[in-house]
């Protein structure tokens, strides 16, 4: 007990630290325990903070806040109009085309896996081949089903999609013309001990405001580059491809593994062995090489470094926790965690002893 009330004095005697732990509990139980209700307004938190990026930068030019926020707020709505109206569709129907020649592709792909006993007998035999085609056609099956299942939701879906789309400009809207008067707010609720938590809403803001708006960016340019090189070559799927290929710079390391998978299937479906086969997917790693050679490196220069392991493991844990959303936000959500691991007060053996 003398070691567990020692821990405590130590650590937890600063009110301005029990205020910062007292904080940070309340925020997580209310998003572990109310993040599907509270969902809409999340997600009108995050666009709008996408968006003051550009509100800043237009007052900061001699705008007042009010116009700018009315300007910033009509481009916002003409992009979802037209991803809603002109991309939307077009990935639809693309889906459906790919579903519908699933068949075609799987027949095919295990007349392909048939021959390989004949042709390196030494290395592959015909049971495995059965076992892997048989793998394969449960998995198809398997995914029929949650079509069928996805399908036939898909009107509680659709009800969902219309709330969100009322709700979410209408929050969008006063997020971003009432930023001042919400934070106000919030700052009138809190208690005068909270310099650390300060500290750490700094230090966080503005790691968060260059990983969210530039990888939103990121996602715009790899998608649009994607769909373009994907479009020249004449793949099929093209933007839905590309869409997954934009998307999967949100996980770093594992995204780009996964998404290539189906771009080298639906190429080798379509061409086979052949030098366009081979000159689109050298197209596609000179894109994934740019991405993470250059374009990462230009738009996230202010992110703190990170363990690819740190990484890995906030991935894990807040995706499991949160999902899409958690996966989106672990770069952050780690780097939260080590602002505050950086302002909590040390120890004073740690300090004497020069340990961190």
């Amino acid at each position: 007990m003398n070691i567990v009330a020692n821990w405590f004095q130590r650590h937890l005697s600063d009110p301005q630290v029990v205020f910062l732990a007292l904080l940070l509990s309340i925020v997580f139980a209310v998003v572990l325990t109310l993040g599907n209700m509270l969902a809409p307004v999340l997600a009108s938190i995050v666009i709008a903070y996408l968006l003051e990026g550009l509100v800043g930068y237009l007052e900061r030019r001699g705008m007042p806040r009010l116009p700018s926020v009315l300007l910033v707020y009509t481009l916002f709505l003409l992009f979802v109009a037209l991803v809603l109206l002109g991309v939307m569709p077009l990935v639809s129907r693309q889906i459906t085309e790919l579903v519908q020649q699933l068949p075609n592709m799987i027949s095919e792909g295990t007349n392909a896996l048939t021959a390989l006993p004949e042709k390196y007998p030494e290395l592959v035999t015909v049971a495995q081949i059965d076992e892997l085609i048989a793998a394969i056609r449960s998995e198809a099956v398997t995914f029929g089903q949650h079509v069928v299942s996805w399908s036939l939701a898909s009107v509680v879906g659709v009800i969902t999609i219309l709330v969100y789309l009322i709700l979410m400009p209408l929050l969008v809207f006063f997020f971003m013309k009432d930023k001042n008067l919400i934070l106000n707010w919030f700052r009138y609720q809190l208690p005068r001990h909270r310099g650390i938590a300060g500290t750490v809403w700094r230090d966080v803001d503005r790691q968060i405001s260059n990983y969210v708006r530039g990888k939103a960016w990121e996602i715009l340019i790899v998608w649009g580059t994607s769909y373009v090189a994907f479009y020249a070559f004449g793949l099929k799927y093209a933007m839905l491809l590309s869409l997954l290929v934009g998307l999967s710079v949100i996980i770093p390391y594992v995204g780009a593994t996964i998404v290539t998978l189906p771009v080298l299937l639906v190429a080798w479906f379509q061409w086979g062995w052949s030098s366009q086969f081979a000159w689109l997917m050298a197209t596609y790693g000179i894109i994934q090489a740019l991405d993470g050679n250059v374009l990462v490196p230009l738009l996230f220069s202010e992110v703190v470094n990170l363990h690819p392991v740190a990484i890995i493991v906030a991935i894990l844990v807040f995706g499991g926790l949160w999902g899409f959303w958690g996966v989106f936000f672990a770069i952050p959500l780690a780097t939260l965690v080590q602002a505050i691991l950086t302002a909590w007060p040390k120890r004073p053996e740690a300090e004497q002893t020069g340990v961190a």
